[in-house]
């Protein structure tokens, strides 16, 4: 390669000259602009492109100084990325962003010679599945990475009404949580924006148009089985449908109702093979696999599994079940900064410590009773109790 694609010189001028959105997401305040390399990791249409950019702008360095390289792009089959970088750095470039990385093969190599050979800033993004590659080229020391999370019911609000509201910890909402849940109820009503939150509010691209939203969350899904699994986990391609037959189990299934035989028998596929399935799936920000916690018999226990974010429900099918769209909005807002555990009594313990029960405006603390620090996550509430917590207040988390 002598030159780099004018193909490539014109998309990434384009891109890199777009108006961009004024929000920026929590992520945003953590990122470090000076960092030589850094990646971003999670599922498409999270935002991580939008925070790349934004980062970028706040460089201001001169356009031709910044590449910006979106590797699913057609002029990028059988690219080299060291090569390309390589007649970056001799033009005098300074910043090279490679988006949707995971998809080039061997792209960690590359990064890190990239990283030990240049005097470039390289930042990266790419599902979060990257992980797998980045350990074999041992780039930890190399690379600050950071997880771009769904938007928060939080952010949500924030970006429909305009205002600013402070992320809430787990451990003030749970040692006070009629005082964290007025904090918000007296500038808006929260439940008013639940609804909403829970058919097209996990994703940015929410903002092009929310009639269409589910249709192109739908493309996102079958995009991501069909061609970025396959990809990533050399998944047979003939087999997706059996990735999708799952999620749609997951969607109109109660929780605890989905073992290992019944996914088994299900699927008509051993058990070995599904749970390949499922944790590709869990990389790739479609499914959660609940894991039981220390001290529990795990081995007799099946995992429970709950799809990555509620839009999801409203995505694949038409009634969702209602138990499992409430778990998976406590879990997807928790995963991100405390650990999750199945719990034989409650519905989650977490980080050891505390247990949680999810269920309606009449759910009883009847099953948790008699377990120390554990409280009831009840939807339909605007302001709870001293136990009960609203379970839109567990989306003001991040």
């Amino acid at each position: 390669m002598t030159q780099i694609a004018p193909l490539l010189r014109q998309a990434s001028f384009q891109i890199l000259s777009r108006t961009l959105p004024k929000y920026q997401r929590f992520l945003f305040a953590k990122l470090n602009p000076n960092e030589k390399m850094l990646g971003l990791q999670g599922a498409r249409g999270a935002g991580k492109t939008t925070l790349l950019l934004q980062l970028a702008h706040q460089k201001a360095l001169p356009l031709e100084q910044i590449l910006y390289l979106s590797c699913d792009h057609p002029a990028m089959i059988e690219t080299s990325l060291y090569e390309i970088a390589q007649i970056f750095y001799q033009e005098g470039g300074q910043l090279l962003i490679f988006d949707e990385i995971h998809r080039i093969s061997d792209f960690a190599q590359d990064l890190k010679a990239i990283r030990d050979t240049f005097n470039l800033q390289v930042w990266f993004s790419g599902s979060s599945a990257i992980q797998l590659g980045l350990g074999s080229a041992d780039l930890s020391r190399r690379a600050v990475i950071y997880e771009v999370p769904a938007l928060s019911l939080r952010e949500f609000i924030e970006i429909e009404t305009g205002e600013f509201f402070a992320p809430i910890s787990l451990e003030k909402i749970l040692e006070n949580p009629i005082q964290s849940a007025l904090q918000v109820t007296q500038r808006i009503r929260p439940l008013a924006f639940m609804k909403h939150y829970q058919e097209y509010g996990a994703y940015p691209y929410y903002l092009e148009s929310k009639e269409t939203y589910s249709q192109k969350l739908l493309s996102v899904i079958n995009y991501t089985i069909e061609s970025d699994l396959p990809i990533l986990f050399n998944l047979d391609p003939k087999k997706t449908d059996k990735l999708k037959k799952m999620l749609y189990m997951l969607c109109t299934t109660p929780p605890l109702e989905i073992n290992k035989n019944k996914l088994s028998g299900a699927l008509e596929t051993a058990w070995i093979t599904v749970k390949k399935y499922l944790d590709a799936m869990e990389m790739a920000e479609l499914v959660i696999q609940i894991r039981g916690g220390s001290g529990m018999r795990t081995m007799n226990k099946p995992d429970k599994l709950l799809l990555s974010h509620a839009n999801l429900f409203h995505c694949l099918c038409a009634q969702p079940d209602i138990g499992s769209l409430r778990e998976t909005f406590v879990v997807s807002h928790l995963k991100y900064t405390h650990q999750v555990h199945y719990h034989d009594q409650g519905d989650f313990k977490i980080d050891d410590t505390w247990v949680f029960e999810v269920g309606g405006p009449s759910k009883t603390a009847s099953q948790i009773k008699n377990q120390p620090k554990a409280f009831l996550i009840k939807d339909g509430i605007e302001i709870g109790e001293s136990q009960e917590i609203p379970l839109w207040l567990i989306g003001f988390i991040y």
